[in-house]
């Protein structure tokens, strides 16, 4: 059987900075975003809770695939192992939000 990809893919989405695990991920039909699907939260330890990946697991539970604007990606990693999710404030004034590339009207104007 062949190994299963794992990618780790960071993003922001408002003053948070998410860390989330997964096993797809693809350019989505929905033009600027990328598509995530399988997301895995790895191992939950009974001794040690950890607010942060247990916020991501609970905003995440019900979901089967997730699009994300290619503007709040930060990066996109293909790791060896799963590793724990989590989310996290932003310190400091934030990222700067880059423009979204939008295609020239094809009315003669653009």
């Amino acid at each position: 059987m062949a190994a299963r990809h794992i990618y780790k893919v960071i993003f922001q989405s408002r003053d948070q900075l998410y860390e989330i695990y997964a096993h797809k991920i693809s350019q989505s039909a929905l033009f600027g975003f990328i598509e995530i699907e399988e997301l895995s939260f790895g191992e939950r330890s009974r001794v040690v809770v950890d607010p942060g990946a247990e916020k991501l697991a609970a905003e995440f539970e019900s979901v089967k695939r997730t699009y994300i604007p290619l503007h709040a990606v930060v990066r996109i990693d293909e790791v060896s192992r799963e590793g724990t999710g989590k989310v996290t404030k932003v310190k400091g004034e934030g990222a700067t939000v880059l423009p979204m590339y939008t295609p020239p009207d094809k009315g003669g104007q653009g």
